[in-house]
């Protein structure tokens, strides 16, 4: 119905209130219509604490008795850091619940949805499932596959280059695009780099926005052999910092303390397997789910790492910031993808988003399945 679909667009506006402040839980909306007007609104607004629906059913009081409630996520059914979401809904005396999509997450998966059935609840759904998945991408894809959702992001030129032969690279794309940057940093759980980066760059990888008073993302370092120095400003400035190494590297680091209180950061060696020399990404990527919650992804890094996530399949969307310059053919590549000889070895992607972003162009596509 064009009613039930409108008020689950609120509930997505809704949901987006608490993109930076809920992770790692999925972002959700709630709305509480009873005789045809909304009464009450509400969002999951911090991780631990009360979900969308109980705050809107708080705010609805009396009002919530055989009202109609939509939600942009299935309600939970289990006892977590909150009790379930359910229960709160068959208290308050709703009537009807509208849902968009069931959650993925195993604990719940449909039998939220039975249990306000079986307790004599119209449910309705899904509506605007396409949509609502959209909001957690990142969520779904832990939930499911025990991966987080990664985004590559690259600047380059015009002509696909992204630094010059020597390395000098800042700063290829304009200001607005670094801003536009920090605003996709702020919403992932975890940013991704290389050693190598680290050591030409040293780059911070923090969110740096006037109004941003959320958690800094995890910042982590693909560094199979442990160069990484304790200088390193990842090191050096507040937040979580995680050195992905392989197991020779992450025991010798532990026993030199690199690690060590004096460093400002909150810092963890964690040792992971070796691929072909270089530290397993699956496994490295499945540890940040695992181990840290991590929904959302977010890979700055040079061409050697994105190439390896692009060519191992595990990147899900490649952000590309392109600057109207051209830095000719000595200049640096985007990604290195060796063993692409043919137009039928190539990696396809769709184009999601194009857009200009001050001066620069931005491209956001959609890494495809590869044949």
């Amino acid at each position: 119905m064009m009613q039930d679909d409108l008020y689950m667009r609120r509930c997505f506006a809704l949901a987006e209130r608490g993109r930076l402040t809920c992770r790692p839980n999925p972002v959700v909306g709630c709305v509480v219509v009873s005789n045809g007007a909304v009464v009450a609104e509400g969002w999951h607004q911090v991780a631990g604490q009360a979900h969308a629906e109980v705050h809107a059913l708080q705010q609805a009081g009396a009002l919530a008795r055989g009202a109609t409630v939509y939600v942009s996520l299935e309600p939970c059914v289990h006892h977590g850091r909150t009790g379930p979401c359910t229960e709160a809904l068959l208290l308050a005396g709703i009537s009807r619940l509208v849902y968009a999509m069931e959650d993925p997450n195993p604990l719940v998966a449909g039998k939220g949805l039975a249990r306000l059935r079986e307790a004599g609840i119209r449910v309705d759904g899904p509506v605007l499932q396409a949509e609502a998945e959209s909001l957690n991408p990142g969520f779904s894809k832990r939930m499911t596959c025990g991966l987080p959702y990664v985004r590559c992001k690259v600047g380059m030129s015009l002509d696909g280059r992204t630094a010059m032969a020597s390395g000098e690279s800042q700063w290829i794309t304009g200001s607005a695009a670094r801003i536009d940057v920090h605003h996709w940093r702020a919403r992932s759980c975890a940013i991704l780099t290389g050693v190598g980066t680290v050591l030409h760059d040293d780059p911070a990888l923090t969110v740096r926005l006037d109004d941003y008073s959320g958690l800094q993302p995890l910042r982590v370092i693909a560094d199979s052999d442990g160069r990484t120095s304790p200088s390193a400003q990842l090191l050096r400035l507040p937040g979580k910092v995680v050195l992905a190494c392989g197991p020779e590297a992450a025991s010798r680091l532990q026993q030199q303390d690199v690690c060590s209180s004096g460093l400002q950061a909150e810092c963890t060696i964690t040792a992971v397997p070796l691929l072909n020399g270089r530290v397993n990404l699956t496994t490295l990527l499945r540890q940040l789910a695992s181990d840290w919650q991590c929904n959302e992804v977010w890979v700055e890094a040079g061409a050697t790492l994105t190439g390896a996530l692009l060519q191992a399949g595990l990147v899900d969307e490649l952000l590309t910031y392109i600057a109207p310059a051209l830095l000719g053919e000595k200049a640096r590549p985007l990604a290195v993808l060796p063993g692409l000889e043919r137009l039928a070895d190539k990696l396809s992607l769709r184009f999601a988003d194009v857009t200009t972003v001050g001066e620069d162009c931005r491209i956001r596509s959609l890494v495809l399945p590869q044949a």
